[in-house]
């Protein structure tokens, strides 16, 4: 770090790659008084040809064909890795050993195998060096969810009895789509439980604690989609819905469900939680509002202030962040990958651990692989 200035390098510019630019270009206004800046020094793209507009889309210094050429530039400290799953696990293995900070899209990679290999990478090359690691699931990062945690962490929930959960997309609903990456399993490494489940899971396990075992099941309604920029109709072999029963080791039990052919549905990710004491509820499309209910409240006279009430999480991140565009104003999506970035950064200039870190999305994902043997063999499998 020169002059409090983090080089950032990212492998990946679709999407997800824009996403995270987007984040580091206007950390300077989410958090005015952060006192660490950060660089858009290099950028890596898999064909030369979108190399000039990201590097003048992000404002990168340079771009480059070969993750490797940004791993080997002193002026980048941290790397993020916005590839498709197959890639994740070269591109962070390797910015590992480079001696990177490491940034990484979820899932963190394929298979719970592949996990493993980034964690004992993590070992060998980050402790020494107090390397950070995140992963992107930006859901825990909005200030319903951060206020819901602390909810949880108080004891207002007691004792947690049930969860519902899910989040529906109606991306695939069009047949004629083509299989692209997030389709293919082979380099997604599984369907929609990977790409959207991951979130959810990742979310339920935060709030209501570690898992104990799990049942599934799942279903590809379209079996054949065409090639991009083909009429060839190939098989599908990844889900596009995925249906969980979860118990946590606390003895909770409940249900999680990832659709992309929710007709209908945006990008709703809607998740309850209830126990002895209380319950809460929180719904993606309406990100502003942390619903939560309290048996304490007076049931009397005629329901007495008995009720599920709204909580105006809104805007309101705990400083430095709040003041842009203000704690009133409404939240959105990039406002939760600004604030996920933002806990990675301070964490990398802090040199502390940050999270959700490689070995809980490595745990993540062994969970998900045991629900796709579940849903292959049927019956409760055991985390």
């Amino acid at each position: 770090m020169k002059d409090g200035t983090l080089g950032v390098g990212i492998i990946g510019f679709g999407f997800m790659g824009k996403t995270h630019a987007y984040a580091h270009r206007t950390l300077p206004f989410f958090y005015p008084s952060f006192g660490v800046r950060t660089k858009l020094v290099g950028v890596c793209t898999r064909r030369a040809e979108a190399l000039e507009a990201a590097q003048r889309i992000g404002g990168f210094e340079v771009g480059v064909t070969d993750h490797r050429a940004l791993l080997e530039r002193d002026d980048i400290q941290i790397i993020h890795v916005c590839t498709p799953n197959d890639a994740h696990k070269e591109a962070v293995v390797d910015a590992l050993a480079a001696g990177k900070h490491v940034y990484c899209d979820k899932p963190l990679a394929r298979t719970a195998g592949e996990c493993g290999e980034i964690v004992a990478a993590v070992e060998k090359f980050g402790r020494g060096q107090r390397l950070v690691n995140q992963v992107a699931l930006q859901c825990r990062f909005y200030p319903a969810t951060l206020r819901a945690k602390q909810l949880v962490d108080e004891g207002f929930l007691g004792k947690i009895f049930s969860f519902r959960a899910c989040y529906l997309h109606s991306s695939s609903i069009n047949p004629d789509k083509s299989l692209g990456w997030k389709l293919d399993r082979a380099r997604g490494g599984g369907g929609v439980l990977l790409d959207l489940g991951s979130h959810v899971l990742d979310l339920l396990g935060h709030l209501v604690g570690p898992f104990e075992k799990v049942m599934a099941d799942t279903a590809t309604h379209i079996k054949q989609r065409p090639l991009p920029g083909s009429r060839e109709m190939v098989h599908v072999e990844s889900e596009d819905i995925a249906l969980l029963l979860l118990r946590t080791r606390d003895g909770a039990c409940g249900t999680v469900e990832a659709s992309k052919l929710a007709t209908g549905s945006n990008d709703e990710l809607r998740i309850e939680i209830h126990g002895e004491r209380g319950a809460m509820r929180f719904n993606l499309m309406d990100p502003n509002w942390l619903e939560v209910y309290d048996v304490r409240d007076p049931a009397e006279p005629i329901g007495g202030m008995r009720g599920f009430k709204r909580i105006e999480t809104v805007g309101r991140f705990s400083p430095p962040g709040g003041s842009f565009p203000g704690p009133a104003m409404n939240v959105g999506w990039l406002a939760a990958h600004v604030a996920s970035v933002f806990n990675f950064v301070d964490c990398a200039a802090r040199g502390v651990a940050a999270h959700p870190d490689f070995s809980e999305a490595a745990e993540l994902q062994r969970v998900m692989e045991l629900a796709y043997q579940s849903a292959q063999r049927g019956g409760w499998v055991e985390v």
